[in-house]
């Protein structure tokens, strides 16, 4: 089996609601946020190394390090192939800034787009306009309800009750 699927398969068992799952969800978050710190305050160097080398370099499991290898795969430059990898795996953290808050936005994951160390790599005006964008990419629009005599949005020309509001 696949590291992700077994970290999947171990991680998501955790009910946040019990006091076993809230404390496995704390620790992990915790070890992603370390990781997150370490990474952006020196943002230019792309880390590279296997999952295991890895684990070992931010000092954490490898089942955690695959947890946060698949929170961030989205924002990578080029993703890593995390369906198929195991500890042997090399993998390469370049990291699309932008694209990260952005992601981290998103997952409402504030532990980490607080992070002071976005300050000195975004600007807050842009940090301001890609949480806009990200908070305003789940929001629900509804269309305007068609009136019985409007035309048709179909572009018939016919009115909206005589074309596809007829009832069959």
């Amino acid at each position: 089996m696949a590291l992700l699927q077994e970290w999947r398969d171990y991680a998501y068992r955790f009910d946040d609601n019990t006091k076993e799952g809230q404390q496995f969800w704390l620790n992990y978050f915790q070890v992603e946020q370390g990781i997150y710190k370490k990474l952006l305050a020196n943002p230019s160097e792309v880390v590279t190394g296997t999952v295991e080398e890895l684990a070992k370099k931010y000092e954490t499991t490898i089942s955690l390090m695959v947890g946060f290898l698949d929170g961030i795969n989205d924002s990578l430059k080029t993703p890593n192939p995390i369906e198929t990898m195991d500890k042997d795996t090399s993998v390469s953290l370049d990291i699309d800034l932008e694209k990260l808050y952005y992601n981290m936005v998103g997952a409402r994951a504030e532990w980490l787009y607080t992070l002071e160390e976005w300050e000195t790599l975004i600007t807050p005006e842009r940090r301001k306009e890609l949480y806009k964008e990200s908070k305003l990419s789940t929001t629900v629009v509804k269309p305007a309800k068609v009136g019985r005599n409007e035309p048709c949005p179909c572009g018939s020309g016919k009115k909206y009750k005589q074309c596809c509001g007829k009832d069959n």
